[in-house]
């Protein structure tokens, strides 16, 4: 072959590649390095604009970044006038967004007026299927009092104050106590035999105290009660025995104590069962003439005996004249309502 067609060729072919390169670089604007870095993943704020991903993706020219943030937050003022960033479908309308409010607490007057009257839980309101969060909390509160006061003991420096001994029955521990009422009617043989050691024979009255099921009334109202009690029977000229503690006792106790001393009255006072509105509420039950074997129905009971109840410095006093009443008619219980009659 001629070696001069040959570099004649070989020239025009590099001449065309040249033209060639030339025309691209005019048309293409020049880019910094930096500025071609396009990003790999995009985010679209609408579904529209989803579908061309792909074309953004394999375009080299560059896009105009939005400024608008990826997530709105709307108050409940400008919701009306702020398009929602997410439709089901174009042609659905935007739901509107609503600001969450606690439920207020408005109740009817005749509601109003019944809880003005009552400590119970009326007119607490709900969250949905739920109690509200500060209802729900008073219960648990309540509820954990009234556990503390089951399991509550009663100090020794509110029994020094009072200046009462210690007896126990035969009942060894609170779980014992809870699940065996049976033992807690019975004095232990070291009671009996303290008892019968420390305590005035053949009372008039007897008074004697345990913290029952409620370690918590005791603390609470126990003194008020025993001193505003001795002051009433003092200013009755009714003789009073000597007082003592009884440490996991039962109501039904006072008739062997009755048995043991022989006493014409007991008055026991004894914590009550605690409740969802009160773990602090106090009993005093009395009785003429208590023995084994007295019924129920002849014991009187003033109850509810706490702050938010009968106050305990109005029913020491009171106990007082329900005494002297029992001693003038001899009978108690129903046998003294039969009698007054």
């Amino acid at each position: 072959m001629n070696e001069q067609l040959v570099s004649m060729i070989t020239q025009l072919v590099m001449e065309q590649i040249g033209n060639k390169g030339s025309d691209k670089s005019s048309h293409e604007p020049t880019v910094p390095i930096e500025d071609k870095k396009e990003t790999l993943i995009k985010f679209h704020d609408t579904v529209v604009n989803a579908n061309y991903a792909a074309e953004e993706v394999a375009s080299s020219s560059t896009t105009e970044q939005s400024n608008e943030p990826l997530i709105k937050l709307y108050n409940t003022e400008s919701s009306n006038h702020e398009q929602s960033y997410y439709n089901a479908s174009n042609d659905e309308s935007t739901v509107p967004i609503t600001e969450f409010k606690f439920e207020e607490d408005e109740v009817s007057e005749s509601v109003q007026a019944a809880k003005k009257h009552t400590p119970a839980r009326i007119g607490v309101g709900r969250a949905g299927t739920r109690p509200k969060t500060k209802t729900w909390l008073k219960f648990r509160l309540d509820h954990a009092a009234a556990v503390d006061a089951v399991y509550g003991e009663v100090t020794e420096g509110l029994l020094q104050k009072l200046d009462v001994f210690q007896v126990t029955t035969k009942v060894t521990d609170k779980e014992e106590y809870i699940t065996r009422p049976d033992l807690g009617r019975r004095l232990s043989d070291e009671a009996k035999t303290l008892i019968q050691s420390k305590c005035k024979k053949n009372p008039k009255v007897q008074i004697i105290i345990s913290n029952g099921l409620s370690a918590s009334a005791i603390e609470e109202n126990v003194q008020d009660v025993y001193l505003a009690l001795q002051q009433s029977l003092g200013n009755l000229n009714i003789e009073i025995g000597t007082t003592f503690y009884i440490d996991k006792g039962r109501v039904a106790l006072m008739d062997e104590i009755g048995e043991l001393l022989q006493a014409e009255v007991i008055v026991y006072l004894i914590g009550e069962r605690p409740g969802l509105v009160s773990a602090e509420s106090m009993s005093a039950y009395i009785c003429y003439q208590p023995r084994i074997g007295t019924v129920e129905a002849d014991r009187m009971v003033v109850s509810n005996i706490h702050k938010g109840g009968i106050p305990p410095l109005e029913a020491g006093a009171y106990l007082g004249t329900v005494v002297q009443k029992i001693l003038h008619y001899k009978a108690s219980g129903v046998g003294l309502v039969a009698k007054e009659g």
